[in-house]
């Protein structure tokens, strides 16, 4: 079966940087598009950012200019270098992945960042 196994997340101060991964196995057909989207307390689960096999790239307004989202192919694999981190990117953080038309999720790593 599908599965997402992230890694990275924390504790880091506002304006430091934290890097994410996420490894996607249980298909031969790949996985388009893959991604973040994080869920903050009291929150709804929103988009933070996804990208293509082609290499189209969509982000939240939030994040743009201080994420960056990449993905090796081959592996499956999706990334998400995070800098000048704020408070307000608190949040538990989810890989994404479709393939066809389901939908499959991590288990979330929290990303906490003091003031």
């Amino acid at each position: 079966q599908v599965q997402l196994v992230e890694s990275g997340g924390g504790l880091v101060q506002a304006g430091g940087s934290l890097y994410l991964s996420c490894a996607a196995s249980g298909s031969i057909f790949g996985f388009n598009p893959m991604g973040w989207y994080r869920q903050a307390p009291g929150k709804q689960r929103e988009l933070v950012a996804t990208k293509t096999s082609g290499g189209s790239t969509n982000y939240a307004d939030s994040v743009k200019g201080r994420f960056t989202i990449s993905r090796d192919n081959a592996k499956n694999t999706v990334y998400l270098q995070m800098n000048s981190l704020k408070p307000e990117d608190t949040a538990v953080y989810y890989c994404y992945a479709k393939m066809w038309r389901s939908d499959y999720w991590g288990q979330g790593t929290q990303v906490t960042v003091s003031s």
